[in-house]
């Protein structure tokens, strides 16, 4: 949205794909080094990123770039010239590289580049400005640096919070808590009711132009799903779909009178009430578990007070 802004002020706005960064994997956020991707898993990526963009991003006002058009023609002179730029002192300094050494875990030599890698974008680019998410602040200021040390231009970065899925963590396609721009609008509206009351205020700020309003955090939330479907599918499927929401689960919303108390995961929580952890971990790897009202899978999931907890068909249970 704020790319789309940018142009929409008259700016030279770039959506820039990683089809040559994707091949290093970008470390941030990672304990463990990250598998190298195929050609094939990057060509379908790009076209999966594309739909999703598309319900945002005006692409006659909007360029879209692959960086993979120049990393990949990058000989080892012109590495060499990058990496001079950069001390390996700068590069350890990062707080995810910095916790893997506290830790004894392996940290890749391909990792360490990343950062230079998509530096050299806004060189490349000769960027005025970069946009991205706080756990791309370390990599967009290494960026700044090369811009002032190889273009001798300032740059600037703009960094936008993390946003939080369904579950509460950092929003992302391997822990399965996204909330996709594709999403059917009673899916989308029902994974929007789903989030925890503490996250409106971001989903308010970063997802609509409107200012979250005080009151009740349920009607607060229904009228949050209810503009962000809108902006998606339109008035009339966004309507349709609160109706759906209301009819299938307020209606029938069961009372969680039954309480557990919060523990280190999803699978030691639901234990205390199945009696193991292997019971516990069955039922949630078959998809017999619900946390507030989206299935889980991951037995080491994240559980909090106010969470509330779907076992089976008749037990419900609210976290303490």
């Amino acid at each position: 949205r704020k790319l789309q802004q940018f142009a929409d002020l008259g700016h030279e706005a770039i959506l820039l794909f990683g089809t040559g960064t994707v091949l290093v994997g970008d470390p941030s956020q990672r304990a463990t080094g990250r598998k190298l991707i195929t050609q094939k898993e990057i060509d379908q990526n790009i076209k999966t990123w594309k739909e999703q963009v598309k319900p945002i991003i005006d692409f006659n006002k909007v360029k879209i770039k692959y960086n993979g058009d120049w990393l990949l023609k990058m000989n080892l002179k012109n590495i060499i010239e990058i990496a001079s730029k950069i001390s390996a002192i700068q590069l350890f300094k990062r707080e995810m590289f910095q916790r893997r050494l506290k830790q004894g875990d392996t940290i890749w030599y391909h990792e360490t580049m990343y950062p230079l890698l998509q530096g050299y974008d806004s060189v490349v680019m000769d960027v005025d400005l970069e946009l991205g998410g706080t756990d791309q602040t370390f990599n967009m200021l290494i960026g700044r640096e090369l811009q002032q040390k190889i273009n001798h231009k300032e740059k600037y970065v703009l960094a936008g919070k993390m946003i939080m899925g369904t579950d509460g963590q950092p929003m992302s396609k391997t822990s399965g808590n996204c909330i996709w721009l594709t999403d059917t609008s009673e899916d989308m509206f029902g994974k929007l009711m789903s989030i925890r009351d503490e996250v409106m205020s971001d989903y308010f700020e970063f997802f609509t132009d409107k200012t979250m309003p005080k009151g009740e955090p349920l009607a607060i939330k229904k009228q949050l799903a209810l503009e962000i479907t809108k902006q998606y599918h339109g008035q009339t499927k966004a309507q349709a779909a609160k109706k759906h929401f209301e009819q299938t689960f307020q209606k029938k919303a069961p009372e969680y009178k039954q309480t557990v108390k919060a523990k280190a995961n999803l699978m030691l929580t639901v234990a205390g009430l199945v009696g193991s952890n292997s019971e516990a971990k069955r039922l949630i790897q078959q998809g017999a578990v619900d946390i507030n009202s989206v299935k889980a899978n991951d037995p080491v999931a994240a559980v909090q007070a106010g969470d509330r907890l779907k076992i089976g068909q008749k037990t419900f249970v609210k976290v303490i």
